[in-house]
């Protein structure tokens, strides 16, 4: 007997709560001010949810490899905050990681508009 889907799979509720949460935390929660403005794109979470990978971007990109630090120095802090706005069995301890597919894009947009921008328009 097939199982039929109704909406998103757990999975996939939890993984876009834990994004939000950890949204607002970094906005409200970081008070180091060495921290870029940070963006939380995406959080893959394991099966069994021992493991999420946040992906994040940074306004400023000089302060990249310092907002690492900051993420990494404040990795715990922020998995309690976050056991205490979830409800889950086990809270995912928390890996970051950025995300270079923006600027790639922008570099592959970039790249796109000087090569129209050289090509001659034919009638």
């Amino acid at each position: 007997m097939k199982k039929t889907q109704r909406g998103y799979a757990r999975q996939d509720r939890v993984k876009e709560q834990i994004m939000r949460e950890l949204a607002e935390l970094v906005r409200t929660g970081l008070k180091d001010p060495r921290a870029g403005f940070i963006t939380v794109n995406e959080v893959e979470v394991t099966r069994d949810y021992s493991h999420a990978t946040v992906f994040y971007t940074v306004l400023n990109q000089d302060a990249r490899e310092i907002t690492e630090e900051v993420l990494e120095h404040a990795r715990g802090h922020l998995r309690s905050e976050l056991a205490k706005r979830i409800k889950l069995f086990k809270i995912p301890e928390l890996h970051f990681k950025y995300d270079e597919s923006l600027e790639r894009g922008m570099n592959l947009s970039a790249l796109i508009d000087q090569v129209a921008a050289e090509k001659p328009v034919e009638d």
